[in-house]
């Protein structure tokens, strides 16, 4: 959530920031009006606070009829005192609902671009690999090998959800445990959390109200599905205020997350884009002046997942047009997949400034008798793991039909060094 202040004192950057991420500039508009008004109404409260003090004390030198008219006009200024506190109590409301549609102001690293074109590829550390066959589909060497059954999802589930069996489940397990403890040793503390969350700690992140219709509800419950790891695990420390001594923070989490997608056709043949999707998450809670710092180790331990797993990678810095409503910052890591030839994203490695910890009351103190200031928050995906999973299989499939078992998965996955027809290792 944006501070009244900032659009109040830099009217010109939040509107540049809305034209720049494509957003409608009505709503700074209607923040004016509604701030407008509440200012106007501050200041007769105010007058009104002062002439009643002026009246209480000219009431104690009068008597008679100049005081009883004296007392009447102090009722009709009380009255009026009412009626002002509850309209600015209503202007006050209006305008805290309004300010949670205010997305946040990309920094001045942040490319500025006017669609998803405009996003600035940095690196490539390593590029697409010169396969001797024609490379194939990910369902079509999983389906063969019994590793994927997306028809059994449908049934299950319906469209956009897909199971894996055999040595598909024993893949994904492995990629998970990887990730896990490599997180670890890079300083993050595993949590296990809740996957049912309150809609609070989804408007806390940032998820809600924008991306309200892309949420599975639980029917007469104030509760949702996970939409993204994030949102759990950033609300562990919601309407917490923390010592100095205690940040920097991070945590990894290991759960599932649920989209419907609205409005998008999910990947009917494949995996690339479901409903329910397995994740592994990095969470930040830094001091607000390490946040570039801690946003570039952020991106270097993600980073070293696809780095371990010997992937095709790329680095992408994502423009103000392509920026999540949250975002001042974000880098993409995307995998290469050779048989459609196409870069996926597994990892988005991004920073919030305050933003999220105004909206989920995360705070801490840089001295015990300090007033408490809001921290900073990062996170992101290491990884997700249907697209990792996806660039697994599509890079290491062999002219055979088998899959070779990349090196780091080996010891998850019992020694075997490939997966052979039915499943069964070799």
């Amino acid at each position: 959530m944006l501070d009244t202040r900032v659009i109040r004192e830099n009217r010109e950057l939040v509107r540049n920031s809305l034209l720049h991420r494509n957003r409608d500039t009505s709503l700074l508009d209607r923040f004016e009006e509604l701030d407008g008004k509440w200012k106007k109404l501050i200041e007769e409260r105010n007058s009104l606070n002062r002439r009643r003090n002026e009246i209480a004390i000219e009431i104690s030198k009068l008597t008679g009829k100049e005081k009883e008219n004296a007392l009447s006009g102090a009722k009709e200024s009380a009255a009026r005192q009412k009626q002002v506190d509850s309209e600015i109590g209503q202007l006050e409301k209006q305008r805290d609902e309004l300010l949670l549609y205010f997305p946040n102001i990309p920094n001045d690293r942040t490319p500025v671009g006017r669609s998803e074109d405009d996003n600035v590829v940095l690196s490539t550390p390593v590029g697409p690999r010169k396969l001797d066959f024609v490379p194939r589909q990910h369902y079509d060497i999983c389906g063969e090998l019994g590793l994927l059954d997306l028809k059994s999802g449908a049934k299950i589930s319906g469209s956009g959800f897909y199971v894996l069996k055999g040595d598909g489940a024993r893949l994904e397990r492995a990629l998970i445990n990887y990730m896990l403890d490599l997180h670890r040793r890079q300083g993050y503390t595993e949590v296990q959390v809740p996957v049912i969350v309150r809609s609070k700690c989804a408007l806390g992140t940032g998820q809600l109200p924008e991306k309200r219709d892309d949420m599975y509800w639980v029917e007469g419950e104030d509760m949702v599905l996970n939409p993204t790891a994030e949102v759990p695990v950033t609300n562990l420390l919601g309407e917490e205020i923390l010592a100095k001594e205690d940040l920097p923070i991070y945590f990894t989490a290991y759960l599932p997350s649920f989209r419907k997608e609205a409005g998008r056709h999910v990947d009917l043949k494949g995996i690339g884009r479901v409903h329910e999707f397995n994740k592994v998450e990095l969470v930040k809670i830094v001091e607000p002046e390490n946040i570039q710092e801690e946003l570039m180790k952020l991106l270097k331990d993600a980073e070293e997942v696809v780095k371990g797993l010997n992937l095709p990678y790329r680095i992408k810095h994502l423009c103000t047009a392509d920026l999540g409503f949250a975002n001042e910052e974000t880098f993409d890591l995307e995998v290469y997949a050779p048989a459609s030839g196409n870069w996926l994203e597994v990892s988005s490695c991004s920073s919030f400034s305050d933003f999220q910890a105004r909206r989920a009351h995360i705070k801490y103190r840089k001295e015990p008798h300090l007033k408490s200031e809001f921290v900073a928050t990062l996170n992101g995906s290491g990884l997700a793991l249907p697209r990792t999973f996806i660039g697994v299989v599509e890079n290491y499939q062999t002219n055979e039909g088998t899959i070779r078992v990349p090196e780091v998965l080996r010891p998850y996955m019992g020694g075997d060094t490939e997966i052979g027809p039915q499943g069964r290792p070799k």
